[in-house]
């Protein structure tokens, strides 16, 4: 009995910040369809008696969404892929390779990354950018990026890369197999649930960055999502049924991908911890 209650209230806890979570985003979901201010007004928090379906599509052309989600999606998708492939080098390397005290070093120092604030370092990227004439293309972004997630992929590729046994890549070596054979046909294709935590994380936070874009981006032709959005509330901050339908395209791609998969995220994130 005692264990059933202790069960119940951490579920009963969970369920209640679920609700704290989502109440804002239903909010914004039941004003997207209502038909304007007056019904939002009205029934702030009520699922609407008429849907206004219309407001997506107007949303859409209104904001330019179309373009900023493409820009979102493919600056995201090269940077996470440049950092994966970045990152599994690294991690190959500290892991596997004979030089303990330099993989020993260039470990500590890719983890100092995790030290040092995203914040501290918009002005001197920014000059770095500059220098290079990279302003206001999508490489101010791409680098910035793929950059800043290297810490984060190393530690995680480094922590699954050292649980894959030593034998599977012995038994490799004797079939003839050097560094670049191992690593491509060995341990990455081992490493996939690892290798897919890290994309799903990086490009979600790819995603939703807002500080990089807004500062590195005044072309409209590249602006993301999220600085899109932005400009479009300034627009429209009258018209809160548009607005609400602009967050949810915003808002949504991201939930999708976390919901089908959160359980390949929780994998990737465990699997490195048993020695196997």
């Amino acid at each position: 009995m005692v264990k059933l209650l202790k069960k119940s209230v951490n579920h009963i806890f969970l369920l209640g910040y679920l609700v704290v979570i989502l109440f804002p985003f239903l909010f914004v979901l039941f004003s997207s369809v209502k038909t304007d201010n007056g019904a939002i007004s009205s029934n702030p928090f009520g699922i609407p008696t008429e849907f206004a379906w219309d407001n997506y599509v107007k949303a859409w052309v209104n904001a330019n969404i179309g373009g900023y989600f493409w820009n979102s999606l493919w600056i995201s998708t090269v940077a996470t892929i440049a950092t994966l492939i970045i990152g599994s080098l690294a991690s190959f390397a500290i892991t596997r390779m004979r030089y303990n005290k330099l993989s020993f070093i260039t470990f500590q120092f890719i983890l100092l990354g995790l030290l040092i604030p995203g914040n501290a370092l918009l002005l001197p990227i920014y000059g770095i950018l500059k220098q290079l004439d990279w302003l206001n293309t999508p490489m101010a972004l791409l680098l910035p990026y793929t950059a800043s997630a290297i810490p984060f992929t190393v530690i995680i590729l480094a922590a699954f890369m050292r649980s894959i046994p030593s034998e599977i890549e012995e038994a490799a070596v004797i079939d003839g197999l050097k560094a670049p054979g191992i690593f491509a046909r060995v341990v990455m294709p081992l490493s996939v649930p690892a290798l897919v935590t890290v994309f799903i994380v990086n490009f979600m936070s790819n995603w939703n960055e807002f500080l990089l874009a807004n500062y590195f981006l005044s072309d409209d032709t590249w602006r993301t999502l999220p600085v899109g959005m932005v400009g479009f509330r300034d627009a429209y901050n009258t018209n809160y049924a548009q607005m609400s339908a602009g967050i949810v395209y915003s808002v949504v791609p991201v939930m999708v991908i976390y919901a089908f998969l959160q359980e390949k995220i929780i994998e990737g994130l465990t699997a490195g911890g048993v020695k196997g």
